[in-house]
């Protein structure tokens, strides 16, 4: 049996280091050459795959079994499930009258997350699977630079933008996720990113603007004492009304600043960037890190302030 897919075929192409594109080959031919693991595998990733309405714990619980006894690193597994989704995923996609470009723009997070799995752990792998269950369900989409689901606004008190419109604890709004594609956050960048997303979710906000919002290490407002003039990240965070930020106890996130370095002491970490630099010499000073919950209206050209 091959267990790859042409949706594979297509990503592989799309970005992916060659070395990270081989190891990912490699390893759909490992399951294709080891009949008994498959024969294990295959029934439990399709059944995920064709009903994915149900949590993935369980799903996770028995592949994880799998992993024990054939000895293969269950990170990898967690890849080979995502990867055996795929056409299950396109073809939901296209249901719901998205595009084969939103589509592959969407899966370009299975490059992300390889990567990260590279180099926090060493090996091609996703290391944050459960976060796939929005992609096999085709509720999560990407357009451009970001990544947007609906949900649901849950803060107790509410929150008046400057457009005029009050926030109340069950209105709906457009949530976004920033995956670590590589591309710079500039001003293009994100209003086309802004733009692609208001097409498809113009519909459920009637004549109104569309309500974006985030939360998010990257939305803790304290970066603008820190962070150097100009960056991205900044001009980023100027794009929301804050609702609220704040310091957090443990800098949870740190792995995507330093990625394998996140274990070291802080005055081991490298500063081979602005951001790693900003960050290392403020969690060597006694500084924290911290998160923000952040909103925007946005009328189809413009963020409305």
């Amino acid at each position: 049996m091959n267990h790859g897919n042409k949706e594979l075929d297509v990503l592989l192409e799309r970005g992916y280091e060659k070395s990270i594109a081989n190891d990912v080959r490699i390893l759909v031919k490992y399951l294709d050459c080891n009949k008994a693991l498959a024969a294990e595998f295959d029934p439990i990733a399709d059944e995920y795959a064709k009903n994915p309405w149900v949590p993935m714990t369980k799903t996770l619980e028995k592949i994880d079994e799998i992993s024990e006894k054939y000895k293969i690193y269950k990170y990898q597994l967690h890849l080979l499930l995502v990867i055996n989704g795929l056409p299950y995923m396109h073809k939901r996609f296209l249901e719901k009258g998205l595009s084969d470009e939103v589509f592959y723009e969407t899966m370009d997070d299975i490059r992300c997350k390889v990567q990260e799995c590279v180099e926090c752990h060493a090996r091609v792998g996703i290391f944050v699977v459960e976060w796939y269950d929005r992609f096999f369900r085709a509720t999560c989409f990407g357009f451009g630079r970001f990544q947007y689901e609906m949900a649901t606004y849950g803060e107790e008190n509410d929150f008046k933008m400057a457009c005029g419109r009050v926030l109340k604890k069950g209105d709906r709004y457009v949530n976004m996720h920033i995956p670590s594609r590589g591309i710079p956050l500039t001003d293009e960048v994100r209003l086309a990113s802004y733009r692609a997303a208001y097409g498809y979710f113009k519909q459920f906000f009637g004549d109104g603007p569309v309500i974006f919002g985030c939360h998010s290490w990257l939305l803790y407002d304290k970066q603008l004492e820190f962070l150097p003039e100009g960056m991205n990240i900044r001009k980023f965070i100027s794009d929301f009304e804050l609702i609220y930020s704040h310091d957090e106890p443990e800098f949870e996130d740190i792995w995507r600043v330093f990625g394998r370095y996140s274990e070291l002491p802080f005055e081991e970490l490298p500063c081979d960037t602005a951001l790693r630099k900003a960050y290392a010499e403020r969690l060597c000073a006694g500084g924290k890190s911290g998160v923000g919950l952040g909103v925007f209206a946005f009328d189809g050209e413009k963020i409305l302030k």
